[in-house]
């Protein structure tokens, strides 16, 4: 089950997390509200994979969940949702408070179309998010600009991040080319899908920026499609996503990862958009850097191999218990 929580982020742009497992028993008459659902989800208003079904929606307040379990955030890449993390949240309740974020302009958070999609909102929506729901010093764990949002936190407020995960982002820049690819990848998508097998033959087989057919990465995007009246949308806004992009891919981020101080774990799946020279050199750049590698996984490391994924963070994750 995944228990809806309520942020507000910077900018007052309302966010949802999600508590995988279930939190405490407490008093919580004062700070439940009805159950939400996100019509057009599906045709019956639930999720497009069904992976984020709430059973209630709480108001973020630090007594909520509280408790002994060390916290885990969950942040997801450009486009992604939490419900992208249900199953590594899942085997991480059993031993941690485990929350997923859905950024701004993703999943079930807002979407203003005047809000700021900077590096700083998005580092701010973090900071709140632990803040609010008393999860800090928590182990931040992130995919792609999940990733970089995590360690852009962690540079700036120590205090609330002990360990972080690094999942297939880049410190170099991309440049201005990259941005452009992105922006006619987005033209070529040809929506409405009919159906969520239509989403899923075009992510997975037929999409031309698809080197080989990968039945995970269809899946994936199918996660993040919603029904409408004319077929299967985005939940996000493509020029949005633009937007959030352009704040990073110009420039790089060596000195910011310099400035993480906790233990940090740097994972690359073997086909994916990390090098392994540069993920050595990030490794070698952050003060307490470890490296993993997942054979078999592209990009979507923990999505493409979820058991792999798991056997790589781990023993990262037990060491940070330890200590």
């Amino acid at each position: 089950m995944a228990r809806r929580i309520d942020v507000t982020g910077a900018g007052g742009v309302r966010l949802a997390a999600w508590e995988f497992g279930d939190p405490p028993k407490t008093d919580r008459t004062h700070d439940t509200a009805p159950a939400d659902t996100a019509p057009g989800d599906t045709a019956s208003g639930g999720p497009a994979s069904g992976d984020l079904a709430p059973a209630d929606t709480a108001r973020a307040n630090p007594a909520y969940g509280a408790g002994d379990l060390p916290g885990v955030l969950l942040l997801h890449g450009l486009m992604g949702r939490a419900s992208h993390w249900a199953p590594t949240a899942r085997w991480l309740s059993g031993r941690h408070r485990a929350v997923a974020l859905d950024q701004r302009g993703h999943g079930r958070s807002d979407k203003p179309p005047r809000a700021s999609y900077t590096r700083e909102a998005y580092v701010e929506d973090l900071e709140a998010t632990l803040e609010q729901l008393g999860l800090g010093p928590a182990v931040l764990i992130g995919h792609a600009m999940g990733a970089l949002t995590a360690w852009q936190l962690a540079a700036k407020r120590p205090d609330l991040v002990r360990g972080l995960i690094i999942c297939d982002m880049r410190a170099s820049a991309l440049g201005a080319a990259s941005q452009h690819t992105w922006t006619e990848w987005f033209r070529a998508w040809p929506v409405p899908f009919a159906t969520l097998a239509d989403v899923r033959k075009w992510f997975g087989e037929d999409d031309p920026w698809v080197e080989r057919p990968n039945p995970a990465r269809g899946a994936f995007y199918a996660e993040v499609m919603a029904e409408s009246p004319d077929g299967w949308r985005p939940v996000f806004e493509p020029e949005q996503m633009l937007r959030s992009r352009e704040t990073w891919v110009y420039d790089a981020h060596w000195e910011e990862l310099a400035q993480v101080r906790c233990p940090t774990l740097v994972v690359r799946g073997l086909d994916g958009e990390l090098g392994r020279a540069e993920a050595q050199e990030m490794v070698r750049v952050l003060p307490r850097g470890q490296y993993a590698e997942v054979a078999d996984a592209g990009h979507l490391v923990h999505y493409d191999q979820p058991e792999a994924w798991r056997a790589a963070i781990e023993p990262f994750l037990d060491s940070l218990r330890e200590s």
